[in-house]
Formats: C-alpha cells, sequence, structure tokens
C-alpha cells in the first residue's frame, strides 16, 4: 500500500520552541520526497485569538509558515483557497495541525477534504500530523483527548492507519485529581469497540510509515493497547508492521 506518513503525538515538549523537537524530523521527511511546497490544514487551531476562528487560522498559518520557511519549505493554508479540493488535488504534500480535533474533522467533512486526502495520500504524497492531525489519520477520532465543541456529522476519518492514536499520552493522572487515567479511558473504549488496537502515543514521539513499514522514533515507548490483553510497551527500533496489517 502507498502511503507516507509523518504521525507526531506532539507539537512542543515542555520548556522548548513551538515545533522544536520533531523539526529536524518533518524537515527530512519531507526533503526526502523532494516536496517545496506544503499545503496547512489549520482548521484545529480554533484558540489562538478570541477575536475570531477566521482570525485563528491566520495567526495559526503564520506560525507555522515561518517554521517550515527556515527548514526550506514553503507553506500556504488551506483556508485560503476558494476550491479546498483542488488545493488538495494540487497539493505536493499535507500538513495538519494540532488542536482541537472536533472541529478539525468538522471541517474536513463539510469542504469535502477526508475523501480528497484519502485518495491523495493513497496516491503516494507525503502527509505529516501532528496532535488532532495524527487523529485524523486513524480509522475514527474517537480516541481524541479533545473536548466536543462541535458535532462533526460524523468520527469517521483518514483511515490511513487501520489502529487509533491516543496522543500525548499519559500513564498517570495529576496529584489529587480523581478522575481517569488515560489508560483506564482506552480500556472503556476497548469495552465497546472491542476489535481496535489504541496505541498511546507518549509526547516526543513519531511514528514513521513508510507503505507497510512503520518506526516508532522518540526516547519513550509506546503502549499498545487491545481488548482483553495486557498492555504492550515497544520500543524506539523494535519492529511494528504488524500493526499496519491489521484489516
Amino acid at each position: 500500500m502507498i502511503r507516507n506518513l509523518l504521525l507526531i503525538s506532539n507539537s512542543t515538549n515542555a520548556g522548548e520552541e513551538y515545533l522544536a523537537w520533531p523539526r529536524t524530523h518533518i524537515k527530512d521527511f519531507l526533503s526526502g520526497f523532494g516536496v517545496r511546497n506544503v499545503l496547512f490544514i489549520p482548521y484545529a487551531g480554533v484558540n489562538l485569538t478570541a477575536s475570531s476562528v477566521e482570525k485563528s487560522f491566520d495567526l495559526y498559518e503564520d506560525r507555522v509558515k515561518k517554521i517550515f520557511r527556515e527548514m526550506g519549505f514553503l507553506l500556504h493554508s488551506i483556508h485560503r483557497e476558494s476550491n479546498p479540493v483542488v488545493a488538495v488535488n494540487e497539493a505536493e504534500a499535507i500538513v495538519i495541525g494540532g488542536g482541537n480535533t472536533f472541529h478539525l474533522a468538522l471541517a474536513m467533512q463539510e469542504y469535502g477534504l477526508m475523501e480528497a486526502i484519502r485518495r491523495k495520500v493513497f496516491r503516494g504524497i507525503p502527509f505529516v500530523g501532528w496532535s488532532a492531525g495524527a487523529n485524523v489519520a486513524c480509522p475514527t477520532m474517537k480516541t481524541t483527548n479533545d473536548m466536543p465543541i462541535c458535532e462533526p456529522p460524523s468520527f469517521n476519518c483518514l483511515k490511513f492507519i487501520p489502529f487509533q492514536i491516543n496522543p500525548h499520552y499519559l500513564d498517570v493522572n495529576p496529584e489529587g485529581h480523581a478522575g481517569e487515567t488515560r489508560e483506564q479511558r482506552i480500556l472503556e473504549f476497548l469495552t465497546v469497540n472491542r476489535e481496535t488496537t489504541v496505541v498511546g502515543l507518549r509526547e516526543g514521539c513519531l511514528l514513521k510509515v513508510i507503505g507497510d513499514t512503520m518506526n516508532l522514533v522518540g526516547s519513550r515507548p509506546l503502549r499498545l493497547f487491545r481488548f482483553g490483553m495486557e498492555a504492550q510497551e515497544f520500543k524506539e527500533n523494535e519492529n511494528l508492521d504488524f500493526l499496519l496489517a491489521q484489516s
């Protein structure tokens, strides 16, 4: 299967500049495909300013464009396009930023982008998504951590991979918090989605998918959840191709 993906848990580690830790990985990934121009999907970024959602998209584009320019890429945002589907069809590479996954999925569905992006990526163009952008690469958005600030028509997403990602995966709750742990929430999901596999992707980590090969990049292991089985940990350089072979 043709697919070239960089699925990133988080954009920024604590105390670092925006997109500092994955910058080299993004640059090497896109450069490896000879990419010059990047189409950015900003629809998850709804809270960069209180004035309007559109203004937030403008600010989001400016923020990401500066960093991508430093890496040697020209980036423009799809929200400025009169025909978003045509923009996708003409794209050299697609990048989806983080933020609120519900709003991202709603906008992508309203503009007809789920199927357009899916077709384009399965023809081989590189795709990069962080946080919410990694969520929508999954079959559904059901393992997002985000608040449902709006209601998309469907939770179905791009299905570039056959398993779910839980970005920003945490092992424990903050001290004094009596709510569920992240693991408890994932196990709750698996109780009613028993055939689904969930990957807890810790911060500072990403999944690189080239065709039917997948590698974890990062110093922290991923945590693999399947119904009725003990959770497993996989470190960098361990074989993860079996996750792509699932139906």
